[in-house]
């Protein structure tokens, strides 16, 4: 049972950190609706534990990649092999050509940089939480960010 104190405290932890959240969600899922119930599952699961947590955010991560894992090991096959391909493919929607043109951009980054704009763009953090989460100058994520951006410009550029 939580304190009156402790909900505020984590209606106000989902409300700042919510939108960040999903978006790591849906990174893990891949879909939007998945995201959705995966962040509800981990909230869910952080809430019971709201007392005696002291990273939120990384707890929070932490159960979604576990509840993630879970469910997939738990899915079923789907999906069946055939004998033959069918002769016309759905179209590859631009939109997700270049999302997907954009990751593996980004997996090419150097590790510091992946993360510096995983954690700005993705979670939603600034330049002074990047620079206490990777232990760096709030200068060095600046040149960092800013390095990491034009390599990401000219690698979808020249796509």
């Amino acid at each position: 049972m939580q304190s009156a104190r402790e909900e505020e405290e984590f209606r106000e932890y989902v409300l700042t950190r919510g939108p960040a959240l999903l978006r790591t969600a849906h990174q893990l899922t891949g879909d939007p609706v998945d995201a959705e119930d995966l962040l509800q599952s981990a909230l869910a699961k952080t809430y019971a534990a709201w007392a005696r947590i002291h990273d939120r955010d990384g707890y929070v991560r932490r159960a979604m990649v576990n509840i993630n894992i879970s469910q997939w090991r738990r899915r079923k096959l789907e999906e069946y092999p055939a004998e033959e391909l069918p002769e016309v493919c759905a179209p590859v929607e631009p939109s997700g050509e270049a999302h997907e043109l954009l990751e593996q951009a980004i997996q090419r980054l150097p590790e510091r940089m992946r993360a510096a704009v995983l954690l700005r763009y993705y979670e939603d953090l600034t330049e002074p939480e990047i620079a206490k989460r990777l232990g760096v100058s709030v200068g060095t994520v600046k040149s960092t960010m800013s390095r990491a951006m034009a390599k990401l410009r000219d690698a979808l550029a020249g796509s």
